[in-house]
């Protein structure tokens, strides 16, 4: 018995390894990260034409910041509460 007992507890620590690599929190963080350092560096070189189709407002620039912070947002959400291993459940509770 000490052998299954083994093997569940390393399936047990590879799936809290597997919830925190997946949590959604850094999915949608990265991702908005990278779209946001894209639509920023496409505001930054906008051209005039570009800005006069959206009556000088830099909409690509301003969506990219906001972007960012989003995603930095996210991340850092998930850098200070980091997802807690669930609990495994109970021998003796019922």
């Amino acid at each position: 018995m000490s052998d299954l007992q083994k093997e569940v507890s390393e399936l047990e620590r590879k799936s809290a390894t597997a919830a925190r690599l997946f949590d959604i929190r850094r999915i949608i963080g990265g991702l908005f990260v990278v779209y946001g350092v894209i639509v920023t560096i496409a505001g930054l070189t906008a051209s005039d034409a570009d800005l006069k189709k959206a009556e000088d407002i830099n909409i690509n620039l301003w969506t990219g910041l906001g972007m960012l912070a989003l995603g930095l947002f996210f991340l850092g959400w998930l850098w200070l509460r980091p997802a807690a291993a669930p609990e495994p459940p109970g021998d003796g509770d019922g």
